[in-house]
């Protein structure tokens, strides 16, 4: 069973923790992450995208000139696609985007890279984050006491926490979310992950089974 150390709010380890085998110890799927990944990218467009066809344009219902005896191209109407300020061809219109990943899929892609950061220690764990009042400095000086002050750090907790979130939010590449409600895109360029306790618990309600 993988284990990782424990630490406190300063920074301080405390002991040491093991981890869940059905969560962190799941064997590298490459695929299903790459998948899961674009899927969730995917969800993220929003598809308004909107063009307007000739039927669409406002205008053009008159014939520009007759049809015969001029010396020039028949033409039908000046919102044409070949006319300036005419409809548009094969544009884009409004669609969704979203990817199918199954449950299952989606469960082993977490486990997977969870596994992946845990190996490479890459995965820090907390008792308990608390921090007295909303303060850059206090979460600054936690992040110097692990000695990751300058890397990009993810930080996992169980539930909304305004003084934690506010406290970190002007450090530079630090991210925190409520767990397990965080993106693949998120842990992945991750070089850090701080998870606290109860968000493991969290995680492994969801991903363990």
């Amino acid at each position: 069973m993988p284990k990782a150390s424990l630490y406190n709010a300063q920074g301080q380890v405390i002991g040491e923790v093991e981890l869940n085998d059905r969560l962190f110890g799941a064997k590298a799927k490459e695929s299903v992450v790459h998948r899961t990944v674009v899927a969730q990218l995917a969800h993220l467009r929003q598809g308004t995208h909107d063009t307007k066809t000739r039927g669409e344009v406002r205008g053009g219902g008159r014939k520009p000139w007759r049809q015969k005896h001029t010396g020039r191209a028949r033409q039908g109407s000046i919102r044409a696609p070949h006319w300036r300020k005419g409809g548009i061809v094969h544009g884009p219109t409004p669609r969704e985007y979203d990817l199918g990943v199954n449950k299952k899929e989606r469960r082993l892609a977490f486990r997977t890279v969870l596994a992946d950061k845990a190996e490479h220690g890459a995965l820090i764990v907390v008792d308990e984050l608390k921090f007295p009042e909303i303060k850059t400095k206090q979460a600054a000086a936690f992040l110097k006491a692990l000695g990751i002050e300058n890397e990009r750090v993810l930080i996992l907790i169980h539930e909304p926490n305004e003084t934690i979130y506010k406290s970190f939010r002007n450090i530079p590449n630090v991210l925190v979310r409520i767990a397990p409600a965080f993106a693949l895109h998120e842990i992945i360029p991750a070089r850090r992950v701080i998870a606290t306790q109860q968000a493991l618990a969290k995680m492994e309600e969801v991903w363990a089974r």
